[in-house]
């Protein structure tokens, strides 16, 4: 055998491992993204599972205003004609029976709703801001993860900022909703521009001030403030970073609730609205 013939025999050895290190490797990718196809099918027809059983299980009333209701920092500026703010102060709170919930998980300290999206489930605390990212609401592993509030918020006082996490998938189910609602109709129904929570201390409203998208950051996530002027500015960069105006009218003595979720790996979908009644719960029950 000629030294030229013995190259190209090296060539054609090397040539062909590389075709098999490359089909290898496909197949490997192919065999992975079907596993993940696969595994996501499962989380999220179990995810699906848990939220009819709960529906089933958990009472939810919608409740008329009462002696023990309150309108929470009414603003003291005149209301333009068509901010829909006292239309929205009308609205009926929503009532949850937790007991059945808190058997079932421990961790579980309210019921949340937005309207015009899928949103409509309990959230769930722990101590920190990642075991219910891989966790379901019957603490088993699944990538859908829970809605859950932040480990540093305070359920039975709500500070200056209460923040809740979901995922936000793709078949609608967590926050998945949450990311059509700057591309979609949700906007044009005014009705829609309210978020209810229920929590065993209280029943609340809040009234919806900022929509948007945004890539990663956590300047959004701050839950108290030093000053009355770092909480001002902190709440005027959110109102002008909404994608549509809302013309609602935001001072120091405001509470706003922070809806956070994935719009993709780099970016997220980000609703802001502010506390505008109450209700106590007699005996916190």
């Amino acid at each position: 055998m000629t030294i030229e013939n013995h190259k190209k025999k090296k060539k054609l050895i090397l040539k062909k491992k590389f075709v098999v290190l490359f089909l290898l490797f496909f197949i490997f990718l192919s065999l992975f993204s079907s596993y993940n196809i696969i595994r996501w099918s499962i989380d999220a027809k179990n995810t699906e599972k848990q939220i009819e059983e709960i529906h089933e299980t958990v009472e939810i009333k919608e409740i008329t205003d009462s002696t023990a209701t309150e309108i929470v920092n009414p603003p003291k500026e005149e209301i333009k004609k068509e901010n829909p703010y006292w239309d929205y102060i009308k609205m009926n709170l929503i009532n949850v029976d937790f007991s059945t919930l808190k058997e079932k998980n421990s961790d579980t300290v309210g019921w949340i709703q937005v309207s015009g999206t899928n949103i409509n489930y309990p959230f769930v605390q722990t101590d920190n801001n990642t075991y219910y990212l891989k966790k379901d609401f019957n603490k088993n592993y699944n990538s859908a993860g829970w809605v859950f509030i932040d480990y540093r918020n305070d359920i039975e006082n709500f500070n200056q900022n209460t923040i809740l996490y979901a995922h936000g998938r793709i078949d609608g189910t967590m926050f998945g909703s949450l990311k059509n609602i700057t591309k979609s109709d949700w906007n044009k129904k005014i009705e829609n521009h309210v978020v209810r929570l229920s929590t065993e201390y209280e029943n609340t409203l809040w009234q919806v001030f900022s929509v948007y998208i945004i890539p990663e950051t956590s300047d959004y996530l701050e839950i108290n403030f030093n000053s009355d002027e770092k909480y001002i500015d902190f709440l005027e960069m959110l109102k002008n970073r909404s994608e549509y105006k809302f013309n609602v009218l935001l001072n120091k003595d405001d509470k706003i609730l922070t809806l956070s979720t994935c719009y993709n790996d780099n970016e997220r979908v980000v609703l802001h609205a502010k506390l505008i009644k109450m209700e106590v719960r007699n005996g916190n029950n």
